[in-house]
């Protein structure tokens, strides 16, 4: 029975590992997002990082990512940046990619 309890254990622990690793993972990507929507708002420096912390923030409203992109695109919106839901979710994938490389290197 012992061998089963393992089993499990690990099961457990890869899950909550697995699942920590996709939040970090996330919460970079929205970081990175939050400074390409900020350099495109013409924020630098400290106001270009406080805008990406509202973006990593954002994140935490609703499960998905629907609750991030509301606020990218309502943002961009009330600054007259055109860019549509698709150039955003596509900038989304990019930079998940680059968050993954990113994690990796650490």
């Amino acid at each position: 029975m012992t061998n089963i309890s393992d089993r499990e254990k690990a099961f457990e622990n890869k899950f909550h590992h697995d699942e920590e690793l996709r939040f970090k993972t996330e919460a970079r990507r929205n970081k990175l997002l939050g400074l390409w929507a900020a350099d495109l708002m013409g924020l630098t420096g400290d106001a270009a990082d406080e805008y990406a912390k509202t973006v990593v923030k954002a994140d935490l409203i609703e499960p998905g990512d629907e609750d991030v992109k509301q606020k990218v695109l309502k943002d961009f919106q009330s600054r007259n940046i055109d860019k549509s839901v698709h150039q955003l979710e596509r900038t989304m994938e990019e930079l998940m990619v680059e968050a993954k490389n990113q994690m990796m290197e650490e």
